[in-house]
């Protein structure tokens, strides 16, 4: 059998952000809409999953599952990204925060709906491996660091918004302080046993408003860089 082609990727792309669509109807009285804003379903269609897993998974780069990429972590199921990405509500001339780079499918995803990503990771052999990858498609505006995610990254702060792509315990304070007023911040809340997909706000006053999404379940975010 011949190898895929981009064609063939291209038609599994547009069928993940199908299936991506379907559920987020069936879920809209949890979530509290019932569609994949249109962006966002537009950045899921030009970036190309499949270079962001390891080889030997290309084949299954757009099923709707977590797949391993080493170091005992994982990319997220495609749905889970879209979700937490949607939730967001990213405009184009915001600056997006993003915690745990992976091999940088989010970042890529993140980088056509935001001015500028700032991407923290705290496996180094993870970051290098993003910036390649996002190199090769000519993303420019994403930026990697290797280091303690949950410390932010406040040279660059306050951000408009905030991606956490592990779980937190508690409502990380660090990201909260580097997050602007009227900003969001999406993060997975709990132990691994009671995770909830978390969409925080924060007010004019610097009170943060929290509502849980969704039963999730994450790797732990990770600290100590």
């Amino acid at each position: 059998m011949k190898p895929m082609s981009e064609r063939h990727f291209a038609i599994l792309r547009r069928h993940m952000v199908e299936l991506i669509e379907m559920h987020m109807d069936l879920m809209s009285d949890e979530l509290g809409k019932s569609t994949l804003d249109e962006r966002v379903a537009a950045a899921l269609m030009a970036v190309p999953r499949h270079l962001f897993v390891p080889p030997q998974l290309i084949v299954l780069a757009y099923h709707d599952t977590p797949l391993p990429i080493g170091f005992n972590k994982t990319i997220s199921q495609p749905l889970i990204a879209a979700l937490m990405i949607d939730l967001l509500a990213l405009h184009p001339g915001e600056s997006v925060l993003e915690v745990g780079t992976g091999l940088g499918y989010q970042a890529a995803v993140l980088a056509q709906l935001a001015r500028r990503v700032w991407s923290v990771e705290i496996v180094e052999e993870f970051a290098a491996a993003a910036e390649s990858r996002l190199r090769e498609l000519g993303l420019t505006n994403v930026t990697i660091r290797v280091g303690d995610g949950s410390r932010g990254w406040p040279e660059h702060a306050p951000f408009d918004k905030i991606l956490v792509t592990a779980a937190a315990r508690q409502v990380p304070e660090l990201l909260v302080e580097q997050l602007k007023t009227g900003g969001r911040m999406v993060v997975p809340i709990g132990p691994a046993e009671a995770q909830r997909l978390t969409l925080i706000r924060k007010d004019s006053e610097g009170q943060i408003e929290r509502r849980e999404v969704l039963p999730v379940r994450f790797t732990q975010l990770e600290t100590g860089q």
